[in-house]
């Protein structure tokens, strides 16, 4: 059995939280390169530059890359034979978010309640997954999931019938009516399956997927590539202002389902697409 003391967990969470905001990850990076290379609208390429060069400032100068920092999304992997010490694990891990938050002078966007709204000035709660797996790893991934493109996201409960046509149909309108407000060029994750909320939390999982990783399944690997070049063929383009450059990468993750039902669910991430991942 291995111990993990809840002030580590803290440290790790704290961190994540301020790298997220302040770096963009290499693979979104070397998106932003490529669609730059083959983007043949001259707005289109001006914006990619901007947005290039708001990444090199966020890194040089210890700065968020976008005013809205978001709500702190994190999933645990917690192995069976680890035994977490030293206090609760969830207070752990809202502490950390708390410090994170203000060390990094991260903008507190959470509010207590979603009627009452009184904003809790230490951007806690964060929304909290859990996944118990084998051995004695623990893996802390964090995700600051700003609002702009969370409110474009939809879930929608299709018929068995619908089939892939009818995935394909639903995630072309989600991102049609989205249109320049999440921040494009976007990452899509889908979620495919399970039930009603199981295909919220598989959209949600996708985003977390390198987009330079497709789905291990042929089928669904294809089928991220065609609503990407769909997508694309929008016209949407960075930021709204037309191209061809409206996704940098289409992410689908799938579970098994009931006999009568094909939920899907599509969660919209803006271009920055901020998530990191730590062991301990």
């Amino acid at each position: 059995m291995r111990e993990v003391h809840v002030s580590k967990i803290t440290e790790t969470i704290k961190r994540l939280c301020i790298d997220t905001n302040y770096y963009l990850t290499d693979d979104i990076r070397q998106r932003f390169e490529e669609a730059k290379a083959d983007e043949k609208f001259p707005i289109a390429q001006n914006i990619l530059d901007i947005l290039i060069e708001n990444a090199d400032i966020a890194k040089n100068e210890q700065r968020p890359m976008c005013q809205d920092t978001g709500m702190a999304i994190v999933f645990l992997e917690i192995g069976q034979e680890v035994h977490v010490v030293g206090g609760s694990l969830e207070d752990a891990i809202h502490e950390g978010v708390r410090q994170g938050y203000e060390e990094g002078y991260l903008r507190k966007s959470v509010v207590n309640d979603p009627i009452e709204r009184i904003n809790t000035k230490d951007n806690t709660p964060a929304i909290i997954y859990y996944n118990m797996i084998p051995g004695d790893t623990f893996k802390i991934t964090v995700a600051p999931k700003g609002f702009g493109s969370e409110n474009m996201s939809q879930l929608k409960m299709l018929r068995p019938a619908d089939g892939v046509e009818g995935v394909k149909d639903f995630v072309l309108k989600v991102v049609k009516e989205a249109g320049p407000n999440p921040c494009p060029p976007i990452v899509v994750g889908v979620g495919i399956g399970g039930t009603f909320d199981k295909a919220a939390f598989l959209a949600k999982k996708a985003l977390l997927r390198s987009t330079n990783e497709r789905n291990e399944k042929p089928f669904y690997a294809e089928l991220e590539k065609d609503l990407l070049e769909a997508i694309n063929d929008l016209g949407i383009g960075p930021q709204g202002f037309g191209g061809r450059t409206t996704a940098l990468a289409v992410n689908i993750e799938t579970y098994g389902t009931h006999i009568a039902g094909l939920p899907v669910a599509v969660n919209i991430n803006c271009h920055a697409t901020r998530h990191g991942e730590a062991h301990i």
